[in-house]
């Protein structure tokens, strides 16, 4: 049985009454849900993580009356994350970090983040992420280098923040940051179902992805004989 580390956060939004910042925000559902139960369709077996440990907050947007009632189980399972730094890392083949604006706080610059994606990195096992949850790799590095340098990879793009309105709120454009670090960035248009796969380097650009992007996961885990 493939076992594979799923990283989100903990983060839920500013507790201050600016007006430039998210007052509330978390996990993109649907970017852990549709995921969770692909994967556990396919007898992988998940450990669900995050820098605190404790509830993972969900992402108000992303709740719907109109989501499938399957997805009510994988809101109790994001109540209830081990701490990242209690995880033995080479105990798993891969490891996922879903999006929302959540990540954006608390999944950059961290530590036991940074060592994650660079175990994995490193090991030539699954690193996969989507949406938001992408920047999870930008702190990570290869020697002097940037990790992602020369790496294909998407994530939530520019043009999609500013149509989301939260441009102006995010402490760094996604996007623009992959280019500066020198990710082969690769877009296509707002919300379309997208995901590239660079050797051990699986991304996704928005929640429409989640679907294929766990395809692409399986994969890479589970290759055809």
């Amino acid at each position: 049985m493939k076992k594979l580390l799923i990283v989100t956060t903990n983060y839920s939004g500013c507790k201050d009454d600016s007006e430039n910042c998210i007052k509330e925000t978390g996990v993109y559902l649907e970017e852990f849900a549709i995921p969770y139960l692909i994967f556990e369709k396919s007898n992988i077996d998940m450990t669900l993580a995050s820098p605190k440990g404790g509830l993972s907050p969900i992402d108000e947007t992303s709740m719907s009356c109109s989501n499938p009632m399957e997805w009510d189980r994988c809101i109790k399972i994001l109540r209830d994350t081990k701490k990242l730094n209690t995880i033995n890392l080479e105990e798993f083949d891969g490891v996922y970090f879903p999006g929302g604006h959540g990540p954006m706080f608390d999944l950059t610059d961290n530590p036991d983040v940074i060592k994650t994606v660079e175990y994995f990195f490193k090991e030539g096992k699954l690193v996969s992420a989507i949406c938001h949850g992408v920047c999870a790799l930008i702190d990570a590095k290869h020697g002097a280098f940037p990790l992602i340098k020369g790496r294909r990879l998407t994530s939530f793009t520019d043009e999609e923040e500013r149509i989301v309105k939260k441009k102006e709120l995010v402490p760094f454009l996604l996007e623009t940051k992959l280019r500066e670090l020198g990710a082969i960035f690769e877009a296509e248009k707002p919300w379309a179902e997208h995901v590239v796969a660079d050797k051990n380097l699986i991304t996704g650009q928005n929640q429409n992805s989640a679907a294929l992007i766990a395809e692409k996961m399986i994969e890479f885990l589970k290759p055809s004989p």
